[in-house]
């Protein structure tokens, strides 16, 4: 039996990856065996693009460079973690996706959303998430919080109106396709938000 692929998408700050050990333990008490992965990353090729997409660089990077090393690092991911973990019935839960791309380097740079369709359906074929949670909260919360983190990375350094796009862009996916988003209110304490995400997990169980 197949599992499920289920993603938690949101801008910085909103403890996507705290809720995604909420989520993988929620699971597993359920009975689902759980794979917890990340984006960029979850490979060793991955992880070592990850190093190089979010390393400060005075010299920057092109836009399409970036977006390249993104799907590159995604091709890989699926090949040896996602699609093997879902063919033996793993549940796979993933800090970031596709989703990501559409609103950082579409939403956020600028990337005609045309282009990233393309890589989209070249690297995934027909295979997209069963559930995306996005964790939604306003930027100046968000900011703040990944402040407290330590040094910035090199998405984090970006401007507040870079992630005012970010945000509209997760926010307008969302709304257009409401059969597989649902919208946490990550402004929340950690707790609270912890409860609504369960909620919802178990809502979306019930009715699968």
């Amino acid at each position: 039996m197949a599992g499920r692929f289920i993603t938690a998408e949101g801008s910085e700050g909103a403890g996507k990856t705290t809720q995604l050990a909420f989520m993988r333990d929620f699971l597993e008490r359920q009975g689902y065996p759980v794979t917890l992965t990340r984006e960029p990353g979850g490979t060793g090729l991955g992880e070592e693009l990850r190093s190089l997409l979010l390393a400060h660089r005075d010299d920057g990077m092109a836009l399409t460079t970036e977006t390249l090393l993104m799907f590159a690092a995604r091709a890989e991911h699926l090949d040896r973690v996602i699609r093997p973990a879902l063919e033996e019935g793993h549940w796979v839960l993933c800090d970031r996706f596709t989703d990501t791309t559409y609103a950082y380097q579409g939403g956020g740079r600028g990337l005609p959303i045309a282009q990233i369709a393309i890589l989209e359906n070249w690297v995934q074929g027909d295979l997209r998430p069963d559930l995306t949670l996005l964790l939604d909260l306003p930027v100046a919360v968000g900011l703040a919080r990944a402040g407290k983190r330590g040094m910035a990375d090199r998405f984090e350094r970006e401007t507040v109106e870079f992630f005012e796009r970010v945000r509209t862009v997760y926010l307008g996916r969302a709304g257009q396709a409401p059969e597989r988003y649902r919208i946490v209110d990550a402004a929340q304490p950690i707790e609270t938000v912890r409860v609504q995400v369960e909620s919802l997990l178990t809502q979306w169980l019930e009715r699968d």
